[in-house]
């Protein structure tokens, strides 16, 4: 039963009947949490230690939560996540009675299902995420304006079994068995009769399932894709226990609750979107998602902050910058957090008395953060940037030499990872890159970043650069290898190099230099093909027609010798 009104603002509020999705029960203070889960699952759950939970039911120990999402319903709605994930769940089981979807999982599978979420962000979207982990699937979240050539190559080489997304973007998919879910109540709040059901794209097999499998913190939660310096983008396998340490780290440090309201404004394949997301909600409290006319600029968006009430805030450093240049921001935010590239003094100078601030510093194979560090009340470092912080609960941070000794404190070394956090590593054909996995004599299993850092006397890491070309642009981390096999790829391309370069505020920007074989090809026609592999943020700002590449004594690309293009930018958004 959903009743629904609307309020002088014109909002729309659902209220879920009570027992429409059951009852569950937490034990405060007491070691075997006891809950009996939802009426669509099977049977209650005895979890003795909070390590025992996956992600999904990990979210169902929780308190009661909602999402507050301008995608359904008229300007807001505010929707019991409940609700969601029981229609969600509708659209998975549908696939085992009608589609034959196989999700039966053998004892030794590393992986047991995975399902790609390309989707519009939205109450829908989260539901399915929700409903495929409740699945014993993973998901493989694909931005809708990811080139289309990135996102089919993701798929193949997560060989996912299907794809959720919308019927505007189910063209995209020929070949693979596609679902467009909808939520059973989305006609009724627009004045409508429900009609309900969902779509599966593949015929009646014959086959049944009766729908949820358990699921072991052991399993896989979701492959988010990074740049490779192979030249195709790598996916790092993140499982529930993963995920549900992160979620009590950041519980731990930053204590969201039933009170708190979190702005979910990243992007679905990038880390921040697994803080926004998992780490609100498992911790009970909401999450707001605006309008992509809401994220116009900086001022629509901390508006519909306003409205939504939003408490915390975490972004790429280049948003609080944004922030920064505000006569002030929302009264109700509590918390900003900063994350996936250096965060500078200057960027903050007028936020430090309005909400508490945070540095972090993680890659995504350490599951999104792996130090935090409270800025205000402290001094930037000598180059104006603030330390990354120390190891988050259930992790450590170690600075480690060439062979994996540690440093000299103070001195130089590679941050390493060790912790809860550390995922099982990279999928596919990848030995060399799981090389930076690797076990410590004692057996302890260890991530090497490939960042330079150093403790400082108070136990803060600061961190320096990386040992190799890989670069941050606004955020995302980008092998410029990659975008030089996109370049070299390129029809009527005889040679092509990148170069990565910086400009005065220190932000990372590339340079494509080329050789053609054919006059007749263009700058622009370089840009489209490689814009047809390459997210936009990987694009090179400038391209370099040359007669010839210099070239060292030995042969080799000379890159010193490449002129420098230089420019000075504003950052083009998150």
């Amino acid at each position: 039963m959903i009743n629904y009104s609307e309020n002088p603002d014109k909002q729309y509020h659902l209220q879920i009947a009570p027992g429409d999705v059951g009852e569950y029960v937490i034990l405060p203070g007491d070691p075997k949490r006891c809950l009996k889960i939802a009426k669509y699952l099977d049977n209650p759950v005895l979890i003795a230690d909070n390590r025992e939970f996956t992600t999904y039911t990990g979210w169902l120990a929780g308190k009661k939560v909602s999402v507050t999402s301008t995608g359904i319903g008229g300007p807001s709605a505010s929707i019991a996540l409940e609700e969601l994930v029981k229609c969600g769940a509708k659209t998975f089981l549908r696939i085992g009675t009608c589609g034959g979807m196989d999700l039966d999982v053998k004892s030794g599978d590393i992986v047991i299902a995975s399902g790609a979420i390309r989707m519009d962000h939205g109450a829908l979207m989260i539901a399915s995420i929700f409903a495929a982990l409740g699945f014993g699937a993973a998901y493989v979240p694909a931005e809708p304006d990811f080139p289309k050539d990135r996102i089919r190559f993701m798929m193949l080489d997560a060989g996912v079994d299907f794809i959720v997304t919308q019927p505007s973007y189910e063209r995209f998919f020929s070949g693979f068995r596609t679902i467009t879910p909808r939520l059973d109540f989305e006609d009724e709040i627009n004045g409508q009769k429900t009609g309900g059901g969902d779509s599966v794209s593949r015929p009646e097999t014959g086959r049944r399932d009766t729908g949820r499998r358990d699921t072991r913190p052991e399993d896989l939660a979701y492959i988010l894709y990074t740049s490779g310096s192979t030249g195709k983008p790598k996916g790092v396998a993140v499982e529930n226990r993963n995920v549900c340490h992160y979620a009590r780290a950041f519980q731990n440090e930053f204590h969201p609750g039933p009170g708190d309201i979190t702005l979910q404004y990243s992007v679905c394949g990038f880390d921040i979107f697994v803080e926004e997301v998992f780490a609100s909600l498992l911790a009970g409290a909401a999450i707001a998602i605006p309008y992509k006319s809401d994220k116009e600029d900086i001022t629509t968006l901390m508006a519909f902050a306003d409205r939504q009430k939003v408490t915390i805030i975490s972004g790429f450093p280049y948003l609080l910058m944004e922030l920064n240049c505000l006569p002030r921001i929302p009264e109700s935010v509590r918390l900003l957090i900063s994350g996936g590239d250096v965060l500078r003094a200057d960027y903050v100078t007028d936020l430090l008395d309005q909400a508490e601030i945070y540095n972090t510093y993680g890659p995504s194979e350490a599951t999104v953060c792996a130090t935090y560090f409270h800025c205000n009340g402290t001094k930037p470092l000598a180059d104006g940037s603030y330390p990354v912080g120390k190891a988050v609960l259930g992790s450590e941070i170690q600075i480690m030499d060439e062979n994996l000794e540690p440093a000299t404190f103070g001195e130089i070394g590679e941050i390493c990872i060790l912790g809860g956090g550390v995922s099982r590593g990279y999928i596919g054909d990848r030995k060399t890159e799981n090389t930076a996995f690797t076990r410590l004599p004692d057996g302890r299993r260890i991530y090497r970043s490939g960042d330079l850092g150093y403790f400082l006397p108070d136990g803060n890491v600061a961190f320096l650069r990386r040992k190799d070309r890989q670069i941050m642009i606004l955020g995302k981390r980008v092998e410029p290898d990659e975008v030089e096999s996109a370049l070299r790829d390129c029809p009527g391309v005889r040679q092509g190099v990148v170069r990565a370069l910086k400009d005065s505020r220190d932000h990372s920007y590339m340079a494509a230099y080329y050789v053609l074989e054919s006059e007749k090809i263009t700058p622009e026609r370089i840009r489209a093909f490689m814009e047809k592999r390459l997210t936009d943020y990987m694009i090179p700002d400038f391209f370099v027609k040359l007669d010839s590449m210099p070239l060292t004594p030995s042969g080799k690309v000379d890159y010193k010798a490449l002129p420098v293009v230089r420019k000075e930018r504003k950052p083009r958004g998150n």
